[in-house]
This record gives structure tokens, C-alpha cells and sequence, in this order.
């Protein structure tokens, strides 16, 4: 009862293998099983044969069972081919829905790993795989999934054709795509008219081709296919425009920077009154390294004072000169020795704060930057005085830097995006620059004309657009303008049509 419930449970999909014993160990469990048939065909020429030739084991991969990976030892005969004229002496039997020449896994879990690999790939898969008690690298996924016969596509009615790129700005192929599906149908391994146009004639059924303006794709569409109806991609035709409209912002950079104010002047201004000393020139200093170690030291020696120590052990004590004690005996306080000629005196740059000055109101925030400013101008001292200067402006006075005009390629981005997807701070950038500049409005009020007209699909509407734009002094979306004529049809059932390449 026990061995026929495990006969079915193991080999149900096959009738001619008998299971003789399993073993169970701590990670797998091994299936010891043999052939029953009596003939076998030969692979190559058919013929039936009984004459065993030898015997030997094979080991299949299987799925698992309780978290254990199972192996079949399973004993397979080799056989004699009668067939004098088939060019194979031997062969070996397959168990039909149980094995495969030269695989190592059963039909089950090869088929199982097939389905695994198209559904999440290679590392994706791998992961999985080893969870089920599976392991199998990620490249064997993915030689799964190339062995696999491809599909005979059907010809599509509605055909997607656009470039790729094999080397960029050398070598480019053609990808064609079901439009109606969104998969691909065919690589053609260049872009030429006479390859597009051959693959067309070869697949008679095409009723719509949609691609983008290049004059080759449209004279294949045109010979390969002459009763299709030609779909310009609208993506192309944004991005023409796109392209347009950055030359004319190309033309009109110089008003894209704010224009100067004085703000620069008053800046100066008020840093000429600034005061970035922290006392009199005739105060003691209470801060840095100078003042904290004569006040250490005076403390220490009056202390040892105070213990009756002699000034020569003090001295000893202390590592100090007897005259620097001396000093620090006779001073009441630190601060009477913190108080001398050094204090107060002119500093060697102040002829040159000015100029600091004015340069940092100007946006010069760099130390090292502005000690070569002023060496030109004659400053004879070091970097580290100036060094020290900047560092006093940068915490007094922390400078605070011009916004930054937008580039060309900002502007463009911002003239052809959907007003609701600005930021505030690019809406308000934008409409001042609108505001400086009225060709860059009225090429404003153009695009957003053409994406309306886009958007709602009102290809008939094009020559109205067309006849707006050609009464403007815009020279780059006149140049636009002339190209979509040269492929008028094809923008017009574009712009009105809801088929696109992408």
C-alpha cells in the first residue's frame, strides 16, 4: 500500500519507471528508481530496439518536499540500434515526462524554473528558487528563459517604427512595435530606407504606421507599404518644438539675468561702519590663545604665592623665566599684562578693507581669492592676515549670494512644462522673464496654444496654429513650422489621433 501511494505520489506522469527505495537525510532526500520498459527508439532514425548495450545512473534535480531538495538516482539502460545506416551505434532511453537528453533536472521542475525565470528573471529568481529549497544561479535563469522558442509574431495593424542607437552617433538599427499590443516585433540592424521599406513589403498587412518625421521612415512607409496611413509620434513632434523653442531663448539669453540695482553699493556702504572689534583699542583682550594662557599663568603664580613658595622654585615649578614670574608677581590682575604697545595698534590691511569690503558685497566670499586681489594692489603682508579679516566678516556679516540667473536650458524646460508642475519660485522666475523679454512671450502663448491643440486631439486646427506663428517675427518656430508642411498629413493624424510610438 505504502509503495504504490509513493509510486503515484513521485512518478504519476510517467508509466514506465518503477521506485525502489528512498533515503531521507538531514537536507535531501534520494529516490533510488529504475526503467521497466523492454525497447526504446532510437532518437536519430526511429528504429525500435531491445539490445542492451549497458547501464548507468543518472541523478535529476526534482522539486522539493518539506523543505529538502530531492534528487532521483535513477538507473537508465543504453541500447544497440539495429539500423545499419544510422549514424549512432548507441543510445540511451528516456522516461517520458520524467527526463530529457542531457538534462539534469526532471521535465517538472525544468518546466517550473522556466515559468520562475520569466516571471522575476535572473538575481529576483535566484533569490526565490534557493527559498524553495531550489538552488539555481542566476545566469542558468536566464539561459532558461533564451532557450525558449520565440514566438512567431503576427504582422501588426498598427506599426511602431523608431531608431536605437547600437553605437551612439555611429552605428543605429530600427525597432518595430505593435502599437496595439506595446510589444516589439522585429531589430533591424540599420535605418535605411531600403531596409524598412524590404521588411514592410515582406509583412503585407501594416494599416497604420506611426513614427516620427524622419524623411527615410516615411519614404520606406511610402514604398513598402503605400495604402498605410502615416501617424507622425507626438513625442517627436514635442521634442522638435522643445528644440525650436530653445533656440529662441538661445537668441534672447542677455535678458534672462535680473537686471543690476545697487544693491552692491549699499551693501559696501553699510560695511564701511561695521565694527569687527570686540573692545577698544586700549581694553584688554579676553579671548584667544595669548590672553587664556597669561591669565593660566598669573593665576598659578599667585597661588604659589600665597603658599609662601620663593619666585627662583615658582619658576622651577612652572618652567618659566624669573623674569616672567617676576612679572606676574608684581601685575594685580592679568589684565594689566594684557594691556601694551600691541594693543591698538594699525593694522596692515586696513588700506585695503575697503576694497574687502566692496568685494564682499559684491559676492567675493573666497580668503585666498581676495589676498591675491589686494597683493595686486600693493599689500605687502601675508594670507593669513587676511585670512583671519574674512573669517571676522563671514560671522558678522554672513553673506548671503545673488540668485543665480537660469540657464537656457532652465527657461526652455520651464516654457514647455505644464504650468501646474512649476514650483512657485520657477513660475515667478518665469514670468519676469516674460515680462523683459516679449518675444519670449509670445513664444510662450504659442506653445501653450500647440499643446492645447495637442492635447485635445484638434489636428484640424494645425493650420490655424501654423498661420499664427508664421504672422510672428519668431525665426526658430518658423523653421519648425516649415517642417511640419513637408510632412503635413502625417503631424495633422497624429495630433488627432490617439496611436503614438510611445
Amino acid at each position: 500500500m505504502a509503495h504504490a501511494l509513493l509510486q503515484n505520489l513521485w512518478f504519476h506522469h510517467t508509466d514506465n519507471v518503477d521506485l525502489n527505495t528512498i533515503t531521507i537525510h538531514h537536507q535531501h532526500v534520494t529516490i533510488h528508481a529504475a526503467t521497466t520498459g523492454d525497447r526504446a527508439a532510437c532518437p536519430s532514425c526511429g528504429t525500435s530496439s531491445a539490445r542492451v548495450h549497458s547501464r548507468y545512473r543518472r541523478r535529476l534535480a526534482h522539486t522539493a518536499a518539506g523543505q529538502r531538495r530531492v534528487v532521483i538516482e535513477l538507473q537508465v539502460r543504453r541500447f544497440r540500434c539495429r539500423e545499419l545506416s544510422c549514424p549512432r551505434a548507441t543510445f540511451v532511453e528516456q522516461a517520458a515526462g520524467l527526463t530529457f537528453r542531457h538534462g539534469r533536472r526532471t521535465q517538472g521542475l525544468h518546466a517550473a524554473l522556466q515559468r520562475l525565470a520569466l516571471m522575476l528573471a535572473g538575481r529576483a529568481g535566484s533569490r526565490l528558487a534557493d527559498t524553495l529549497a531550489v538552488p539555481v544561479s542566476r545566469s542558468t535563469l536566464l539561459r532558461l528563459i533564451r532557450a525558449l522558442p520565440e514566438r512567431a509574431a503576427a504582422t501588426p495593424r498598427v506599426l511602431g517604427i523608431d531608431e536605437f542607437a547600437l553605437r551612439k552617433g555611429h552605428n543605429y538599427g530600427t525597432i518595430l512595435i505593435d502599437i496595439e499590443t506595446r510589444k516589439p516585433v522585429d531589430l533591424l540592424p540599420d535605418r535605411t530606407t531600403s531596409t524598412v521599406a524590404r521588411w514592410l513589403a515582406e509583412h503585407p498587412g501594416v494599416e497604420v504606421i506611426c513614427r516620427d518625421r524622419s524623411p527615410a521612415f516615411a519614404e520606406a512607409g511610402r514604398l513598402g507599404a503605400p495604402e498605410a496611413v502615416h501617424v507622425a509620434d507626438r513625442w517627436h513632434i514635442w521634442s522638435n518644438l522643445a528644440e525650436a523653442v530653445e533656440k529662441t531663448v538661445v537668441q534672447h539669453r542677455a535678458l534672462l539675468r535680473e537686471p543690476s540695482d545697487n544693491t552692491t553699493a549699499t551693501a559696501a556702504a553699510v560695511m564701511e561702519n561695521l565694527d569687527l572689534e570686540a573692545a577698544s583699542p586700549m581694553e584688554p583682550r579676553t579671548t584667544g590663545r595669548l590672553s587664556d594662557r597669561v591669565r593660566e599663568q598669573h593665576a598659578a603664580v599667585h597661588a604659589l604665592l600665597d603658599q609662601g613658595i620663593a619666585l627662583r622654585v615658582i619658576a622651577r615649578q612652572l618652567r618659566l623665566a624669573r623674569n616672567t614670574v617676576r612679572r606676574y608677581a608684581h601685575a594685580a590682575c592679568a589684565d594689566e599684562l594684557l594691556v601694551g604697545r600691541w594693543t591698538g595698534r594699525a593694522s596692515i590691511l586696513d588700506p585695503y578693507k575697503p576694497y574687502l569690503h566692496q568685494r564682499w558685497a559684491e559676492g567675493c566670499t573666497v580668503a585666498h581669492r581676495l589676498f591675491e586681489e589686494v597683493r595686486e594692489r600693493g599689500y605687502p603682508g601675508g594670507e593669513n592676515v587676511v585670512k583671519v579679516y574674512v573669517a571676522k566678516l563671514r560671522e558678522s556679516l554672513p553673506h548671503v549670494p545673488p540668485r543665480k540667473a537660469p540657464s537656457v536650458r532652465d527657461v526652455t524646460t520651464w516654457l514647455t512644462r505644464r504650468p501646474d508642475r512649476l514650483t512657485e519660485g520657477q513660475a515667478q522666475q518665469l514670468k519676469a522673464i516674460l515680462a523683459r523679454c516679449p518675444a519670449l512671450d509670445r513664444t510662450a502663448h504659442h506653445v501653450r496654444a500647440f499643446a492645447e491643440l495637442m492635447n485635445n486631439r484638434e489636428g484640424r486646427q494645425l493650420d490655424k496654429w501654423i498661420v499664427a506663428v508664421q504672422a510672428d517675427d519668431l525665426p526658430a518656430l518658423h523653421t519648425f513650422v516649415t517642417g511640419l508642411g513637408q510632412d503635413l498629413d502625417a503631424v495633422t493624424a497624429g495630433l488627432g489621433s490617439v496611436r503614438s510610438s510611445v
